[in-house]
């Protein structure tokens, strides 16, 4: 029996953290409530958007604890359980399996090791055939090292409990999947700029950094889309491609948070190994966003989709 991801436009969350670096879950469950009603309807939450590598075991599972009840089934939840040790992910996984309100995981591609792509089916195939929960493959060469080849994906697509993917990979890998993958295996780009057109290639939607600030716009790119009005779609693509690669300017998740933090949202900063932005990054940030100057030093009402409106 199919089990499917009802969601076209996921957040991947970030992680917010107070003055002392630990979660905060106040603000955590602001933005997920503020998220939902501009328009997203999922979430993946503990991912690389989540500095999951900088949490511990005991602080991921009281996210994914305190995450499904802020949550409470409103939309779907997919929460990070990968690492390069087979085992521990197998376990863990389990772990999470247990705890109300999530959903589905998201296992990545291991990282570090650089297996090849006969280890990678061996990993694959010992989650699947030892989880008690559907997951989704989550293929991240950039921060993997290594390339999960759009071959093995359409092999692993056929096994039960795999459900999906987030790609992150050319456009013609994407459309090689989507045209021979298993018929309840969905797919998701996890970039932001190609939102867009991975929809109309037969993608199921996007894991996205941007809808933190541009959900109401890519709702109504979506929206849009799904009328038949191509040419609006299209626009507010376009508008949006020069923002979403700013929020990449610099490592992520630190310029989303500066972002949020100067909406008033006050998700903290980074922990180690990644640092905030300094005021020349805000400032260069700010430009690219099409903000004042220090716009971003200040908690003010950012209305990010102004300029969009007046177009």
């Amino acid at each position: 029996m199919a089990i499917l991801i009802d969601a076209d436009l996921l957040t991947a969350i970030v992680t917010p953290f107070d003055e002392n670096k630990k979660i905060d879950f106040a603000s955590l469950e602001k933005l997920v409530n503020h998220l939902i009603e501009q328009g997203c309807n999922g979430f993946v939450v503990g991912g690389t958007t989540g500095e999951m590598p900088t949490l511990t075991h005991d602080e991921k599972i009281a996210l994914y604890q305190h995450f499904g009840q802020i949550v409470d089934g409103r939309v779907p939840v997919i929460s990070g359980t990968g690492s390069n040790n087979t085992a521990e992910t197998i376990a863990f996984t389990n772990e999470v399996a247990e705890i109300k309100g999530i959903d589905y995981a998201l296992v990545v591609v291991p990282p570090y090791n650089k297996p090849n792509q006969r280890s990678m089916i061996a990993h694959f195939t010992a989650v699947n055939d030892q989880v008690e929960m559907p997951f989704l493959i989550y293929n991240i060469p950039g921060r993997t090292g290594v390339k999960m080849e759009k071959e093995t994906v359409v092999e692993l697509s056929h096994l039960k409990n795999i459900k999906g993917i987030k790609q992150c990979a050319s456009l013609e890998e994407l459309e090689y999947i989507i045209e021979h993958k298993d018929t309840d295996f969905q797919v998701f780009t996890g970039e932001d700029t190609q939102a867009l057109t991975a929809r109309l290639l037969g993608a199921n939607g996007v894991v996205s950094v941007a809808t933190h600030l541009y959900t109401k716009e890519m709702r109504q790119m979506y929206d849009a889309l799904y009328e038949g009005n191509y040419p609006k779609a299209a626009k507010i693509q376009r508008w949006l491609t020069p923002k979403m690669q700013a929020l990449f300017m610099y490592p992520s998740p630190s310029p989303v948070k500066a972002v949020l933090n100067a909406q008033g949202f006050s998700v903290g900063g980074c922990r180690l190994p990644l640092v905030s932005l300094n005021d020349e990054e805000k400032t260069t940030l700010a430009q690219h966003l099409g903000l004042a100057e220090h716009a971003l030093m200040q908690k003010l009402p950012l209305d990010l989709g102004k300029e969009l409106e007046n177009d």
